[in-house]
Parts: C-alpha cells; sequence; structure tokens
C-alpha cells in the first residue's frame, strides 16, 4: 500500500474520541495552551469587528454623505467559493479521522486553493470598484466597505498561511501530534473569518 494512505505515515492511527485533547499522546498541556491562544484571537477579532461595526452603524445613521454602495455581484460569488472552502476543510479533517491520509491532503489541499480564489475574488470586486470610480475617499460608505473587507482580507492572508502550513507538512509526511492540534486550530479559525465574512454581507446588503 502506498505510504501516503498508511497510518504509519501519519505517526500512529489518526485520532479517536478524545485525543484531540492530548489523549495518549501526552499533550494535554500543549493542547491547552494552543486552545487559549486561539480563544484569545478569536475574541480579539470579534472586538475589531465589533468596533467597525458600531462605527458603521453610527456613521450610517448619522453620516451627510453616506450615499448607497453599488456592491459588486461577484461578492455573491465570492462568498460561495469561501464557503466551499470551509466544507473542503471539513471533508479533509474527517478523512484523517477515518485514517485516509491522501484523502485529507487532496481536500485540505482544495480548500486552501479555494481561500486563494477568495482573495482574488476579493482584488476583482475592489477593482471594478474602482472602475466605477468608488474609492475609500469617496462617500462613508465606501470608506466603510473598503475598510471592514481590507480587514477580512488581512486576517484572512494569516488564516491561509496556516492553511498552506498545514498542507506542506502533510505532503512531507509530518503527521505528529502537534500537527494534528495545528489542523484543529486552522480549520477552526478558518470557519470563524468564514462566519464572520457572512456576518459583513449582510450587514453590507441589510445596512450598505
Amino acid at each position: 500500500m502506498p505510504v501516503s494512505l498508511t497510518r504509519d505515515a501519519m505517526e500512529g492511527p489518526p485520532p479517536a474520541a478524545g485525543e484531540w485533547r492530548g489523549g495518549r499522546d501526552g499533550r494535554g498541556a500543549g493542547w491547552s495552551a494552543s486552545l487559549i491562544a486561539l480563544y484569545v484571537l478569536l475574541g480579539a477579532t470579534t472586538m475589531v469587528f465589533g468596533a467597525f461595526t458600531l462605527a458603521f452603524v453610527f456613521r450610517r445613521g448619522f453620516a451627510d454623505d453616506w450615499g448607497a454602495l453599488r456592491k459588486p455581484p461577484i461578492l455573491w460569488l465570492n462568498t460561495a467559493v469561501l464557503l466551499a472552502s470551509s466544507l473542503a476543510l471539513e471533508l479533509s479533517r474527517r478523512a484523517l479521522k477515518a485514517g485516509d491520509g491522501l484523502r485529507f491532503k487532496r481536500w485540505w489541499s482544495a480548500g486552501t486553493g479555494l481561500g486563494m480564489l477568495f482573495l482574488a475574488g476579493q482584488a476583482v470586486a475592489w477593482h471594478q470598484l474602482r472602475q466605477a470610480g468608488v474609492f475609500v475617499a469617496t462617500n462613508t460608505s465606501s470608506s466603510c466597505f473598503y475598510v471592514l473587507t481590507a480587514t477580512h482580507a488581512f486576517h484572512l492572508l494569516g488564516g491561509l498561511a496556516a492553511l498552506v502550513y498545514v498542507g506542506v507538512q502533510a505532503w512531507r509526511l509530518r503527521w505528529g501530534p502537534s500537527r494534528r492540534i495545528a489542523i484543529h486550530l486552522a480549520a477552526v479559525f478558518w470557519h470563524f473569518l468564514d462566519g464572520l465574512w457572512v456576518y459583513l454581507m449582510i450587514l453590507f446588503y441589510a445596512w450598505g
């Protein structure tokens, strides 16, 4: 059987129930520390976008130069791409738990590629706005849109770097327990950013 399909290539069998918390690999403390770091990151990111949301709503209600912003239709396609990326990562993690290393790597690579495609789609959306004469300083509405989408893209770049790191280690057959922790944390952060984008879309189309 090819080495990429064997459990030995993953330095032991995939984690069973409870093993994601360290279990018999003795990494419970590392897992807890990683979770705390993730929660801090998610909390900080939530606070940033919470502050931006308050500013958005306040400016929407009181700014004299708000102006309706015609959003590029490609935003809907970008949303579908990002949702598909999260789905691919979940299918990848299920494959890993089932002991199918090759399928894990393929789905993870697909999810990473879709994440890159989403960022490319965002660049297209910004280009279309500029072509239409809509810039950051055009009005308050355009300023809010650019700031929120750019901040999200910045966080997404960090998430994408984590996905690429995990993918590279996977294809190099480095599957130790610490890698399993990285897989879980990278996927959770990516799903969070996915949900955050859906929230921004609702904000843009309900209030923009």
